[in-house]
């Protein structure tokens, strides 16, 4: 085949006239997908022993192609190769340098097979494999949330609800509040592996082929589990895309969340935590400043994982079965979201490594609010049997009365208290303690720093 004849479209013999040039231009996706090359090269390997185990191509096309694809992957490991926009995508790319190196028996490689499933196979063999890669790295930020909770058992800081003091916790038990949430995100992608480990590879265009293939043998040679059961779904189907974009959405807006938190308790109004210099940067005018631009990119970027989810639910949300080119966006949506969750849990494990708790400034911000009024009410309730409610009231009559002296409820004697309620004796002053106050919160999934030991030691077991 001559070189010409090669450059040109496969459907140039039907299609006489050449696309307009700014559809070439828009319409490629080879800059996109041509990150796909070894699950391409892969897949196609696959298919072409498949189709000489039945017979249908000979044994000695099967090698000059097998040995041609493997000649093709290495030129693009080596960065040896020139992908062309002209041909469109990474299976085009892949299939005219064979047709250059193997010549007119390449052609045998896409009988019984089509882009659509091609494509389908090569995405969710990637999607596999980044997948993977992105659990490990949520065991990672998992084990140093644990390493920073193990330091801090003891550290004791307000817990807030509405950003105001609510009551006393350990700030181990804040940290393993997000352990909880990449455990839930980590489940979230191993379970859209399910859903990737139906083989796709030899449905076709739409309807399947005459060719007697065996689609059982290449999905054991692609490590599916089964292959797919519907043509028309099959390449149809972008439920695997919209999983994987939905769990990085909430990972995202998980760390999100943990970034907004940090951000503000670097503050100078809180001064919770200091930030290693490894982590913040300088201000062009304000010499003095060091400012949270991490933290700050991990909250900001969560959006545009938000963007990818909502474009792709958008291009399908009226689009009829089975393929159309409206499809094509998926893997740059996938590649941006994939590329911005890995390096946002890099950066996470950074931050994590680099910063440290303001203990006495945590212990003063939770000696102020009044934040063991609660306890004082339980205290009522199993002390005095008095109806939760009841207790409720006493103990805001207390805090008023607090307020008005400008005290805390830890500086009130027992006759200031008994003017309130009679029936008080000074064993209620021990409730005023921070440290016994998270103690006594021994219910599973509190705060008690029991509780928190054993939870770090149950993660630690989970996590191996």
């Amino acid at each position: 085949m001559s070189k010409n004849k090669n450059n040109k479209a496969v459907w140039s013999l039907r299609i006489k006239k050449n696309s307009s040039s700014i559809f070439k231009k828009v319409g490629s996706s080879i800059y996109v997908d041509k990150r796909l090359f070894k699950e391409d090269i892969s897949g196609s390997i696959a298919h072409v022993e498949m189709l000489f185990k039945q017979k249908i191509i000979s044994f000695k096309i099967k090698n000059k192609i097998i040995w041609g694809l493997n000649k093709i992957r290495n030129e693009i490991i080596k960065k040896k190769f020139n992908f062309k926009i002209e041909h469109e995508d990474i299976h085009m790319n892949i299939e005219k340098r064979l047709f250059e190196i193997i010549g007119e028996d390449a052609g045998f490689i896409h009988t019984a097979r089509s882009r659509n499933d091609q494509v389908i196979t090569d995405f969710k063999l990637w999607l596999r494999k980044s997948t993977d890669e992105i659990v490990k790295l949520l065991n990672t930020s998992i084990k140093i949330f644990l390493i920073c909770a193990d330091k801090n058992i003891k550290t004791i800081m307000p817990g807030f609800t509405h950003l105001k003091n609510a009551q006393p916790i350990s700030f181990a038990h804040y940290l393993l509040a997000y352990v909880e949430m990449f455990q839930r995100d980590k489940k979230r992608f191993k379970n859209n592996l399910e859903n990737l480990m139906e083989n796709p590879l030899g449905v076709a265009a739409i309807a399947g082929t005459s060719f007697n293939i065996d689609r059982n043998f290449t999905t054991k040679k692609l490590k599916f589990n089964k292959p797919t059961k519907n043509s028309i779904d099959t390449v149809s189907d972008r439920d695997f895309v919209i999983d994987f974009l939905y769990a990085v959405s909430v990972c995202s807006l998980h760390m999100s969340r943990f970034a907004e938190e940090f951000i503000i308790w670097n503050s100078d109004a809180y001064k919770l935590i200091k930030l290693n210099d490894k982590i913040v940067t300088g201000s062009s005018i304000m010499p003095q400043k060091k400012n949270p631009d991490p933290l700050e990119f991990l909250r900001g970027k969560a959006g545009n994982s938000f963007g990818n989810l909502f474009s792709m639910l958008t291009i399908l949300k009226g689009l009829p079965l089975s393929y159309f080119k409206d499809m094509q966006d998926d893997k740059e949506l996938v590649f941006k979201s994939f590329d911005q969750l890995k390096y946002s849990l890099l950066i996470l494990n950074d931050i994590l490594k680099n910063f440290s708790a303001n203990k006495k400034r945590m212990l003063e911000l939770a000696r102020s609010g009044n934040i063991v009024a609660t306890d004082l009410a339980d205290y009522m309730v199993r002390e005095l049997q008095l109806p939760f409610r009841k207790s409720y009231e006493i103990t805001s009559k207390i805090v008023n009365y607090a307020e008005s002296k400008r005290k805390n409820l830890d500086e009130m004697d027992i006759n200031e208290l008994k003017k309130i309620e009679p029936k008080l004796n000074e064993d209620v002053l021990k409730i005023f303690d921070l440290g016994n106050s998270i103690k006594s919160k021994k219910s599973y999934g509190g705060t008690s720093f029991e509780n928190i030991k054993k939870m770090i030691n149950k993660y630690k077991k989970e996590i191996k």
